[in-house]
């Protein structure tokens, strides 16, 4: 069965369609990042949701096969549809969390998992990368892409405490396209004024500083891969997992088929 991509509009008619944990991740999220205070630090992503731009997929549980294929799937259909969603698009994946995760899963398990999900899903991706995006991690124009399409990579996991903006009860991952940040950069009056309001709002939500690793794409010294996952600490990898796993799975199948 493919997985199929659903809207704020769609899910509030038809919460009771969904199963059980798919009504509680969505309910969950839409707490979170509507709440009455407006307290949630991504504006962009607020304003989002609130305006039906956001589109959502649920999947399997992330260790496993099936659910790569699914993202896969909701990555090749979103990328066909992204733009006609709104000026502020993401795509939320929820993953079904079982509760063995839960319970023996903390924050570099979740990392190593969220680069897993990444790298497996790029096997399955056979379009060219677009032109004018590296394919080095460590270039400030390197980004995560899919079917020809660049996207920032956001995780959130069970196992985050300190930075609660990067808190979710249930796996996930969301995917915003590129061009969400034509006018959100350090070019612009109005990037540069959001980017202090969701600084500021960001270190009050989560009480802490913001994660040194969080630049803007395209400057100089910016690195994307580190700010798909942030730790509750202000370390980061010193290399990008991605790569590894990439090559890592290469090999693997250059192995398997020989």
């Amino acid at each position: 069965m493919m997985a199929e991509l659903t809207s704020k509009a769609w899910i509030d008619e038809h919460l009771t369609d969904l199963s059980e944990w798919q009504q509680d991740a969505f309910r969950q999220f839409a707490s979170m990042i509507a709440d009455p205070a407006g307290s949630y630090p991504c504006i962009p992503g607020r304003h989002g949701f609130l305006t039906n731009n956001l589109r959502f997929g649920f999947t399997s549980d992330p260790r496993d096969e099936q659910a790569i294929t699914e993202v896969s799937q909701l990555l090749r259909q979103y990328g066909e549809s992204a733009r006609e969603t709104g000026k502020y698009a993401s795509l939320v994946i929820f993953f079904k969390t079982p509760e063995e995760l839960l319970r023996s899963y903390d924050i570099e398990d979740y990392e190593d998992l969220f680069w897993s999900v990444l790298s497996r899903v790029s096997a399955k991706d056979d379009t060219p990368w677009p032109e004018g995006i590296s394919t080095d991690t460590s270039h400030h124009t390197w980004e995560f892409c899919y079917d020809g399409q660049p996207y920032f990579a956001f995780c959130g996991t069970p196992a985050h405490t300190v930075r609660k903006s990067r808190f979710s009860p249930y796996f996930l991952i969301a995917f915003q396209p590129r061009f969400v940040f034509e006018d959100i950069n350090d070019t612009t009056p109005f990037g540069r004024n959001i980017k202090k309001l969701i600084r500021q709002k960001l270190s009050e939500y989560d009480g802490v500083p913001a994660h040194p690793s969080l630049k803007w794409y395209g400057q100089a010294d910016n690195q994307e891969w580190k700010q798909y996952f942030l730790r509750d600490d202000e370390s980061a990898p010193s290399t990008c997992p991605y790569t590894f796993m990439k090559n890592k799975f290469k090999d693997l199948s250059l192995r398997f088929h020989k």
